[in-house]
């Protein structure tokens, strides 16, 4: 005998997976729009916000946030989470483009800094400066953001003959650390007027990294220029 159901049951079957497709959508969009809700209030009113506070912007009701979210830890990790997904769609077409190599790496950094120029208070999450924060999403962003220049590094160290992983292991982790620890440090110092401009941090820093791809060149008797991606080798006197 077949399985296969044909009739009202079988109909009413469908109906039922579409109200449960269309449910589902419902409550992916509601739960994007109670994070979206929360990063602005954290952009507003700063670190103690409160699900009060982000019920109401998201124009949703207290218990609807606990439902979507149990508790604030797991709305903290939603919200790290989706800024790390927005920082991503930023950094990696400029880390990736097809650029001269100094271009690339100051594209690379003025996005980091324009984005959290852009998103108040966003900084606090990846410093893990949130009451109730976990961390584990953050971690993985950087993880995520220095296996992808581990791989960038991985390759120019290549093509300049330096075959060290950990070296580029190392340096990958190091730039993500410097970029970040730069970063925050121009967002404090903007309340005061005590630091330069985004642009003048992003040459700086820029000048500096290119400096050790530079020097490291130079110890494997490669000359590179800021102008091509491609290194040029020394012919031997």
């Amino acid at each position: 005998m077949s399985s296969d159901r044909t009739g009202p049951g079988a109909a009413d079957d469908l109906r039922s997976d579409g109200r449960s497709t269309r449910w589902d959508a419902h409550r992916a969009r509601r739960r994007e729009q109670v994070v979206d809700a929360a990063l602005i209030v954290l952009g507003r009113d700063g670190q103690d916000f409160g699900l009060d506070q982000v019920a109401q912007a998201a124009g949703v009701t207290k218990p609807v946030i606990y439902r979507h979210f149990g508790d604030r830890a797991a709305l903290l990790d939603a919200m790290a989470e989706r800024a790390t997904d927005r920082l991503m769609e930023r950094l990696m077409p400029a880390i990736y483009r097809e650029s001269p190599a100094w271009t690339r790496i100051h594209d690379s950094v003025d996005a980091v800094l324009g984005f959290l120029d852009d998103s108040p208070g966003v900084d606090l999450l990846f410093r893990r400066r949130l009451p109730g924060q976990r961390g584990e999403v953050v971690d993985a962003g950087r993880e995520f953001i220095a296996s992808a220049l581990t791989g960038l590094l991985g390759a120019y160290a290549l093509m300049l003959d330096v075959d060290e992983p950990d070296l580029v292991r190392v340096w990958s982790q190091s730039l993500v650390g410097a970029v970040q620890a730069t970063a925050e440090w121009w967002l404090r110092g903007r309340a005061t007027g005590d630091v330069p401009g985004r642009d003048v941090v992003a040459t700086h820093l820029t000048d500096l990294i290119w400096a050790q791809i530079e020097g490291l060149a130079r110890r494997h008797g490669v000359t590179v220029s800021p102008e091509s991606p491609l290194p040029v080798r020394v012919e031997p006197k």
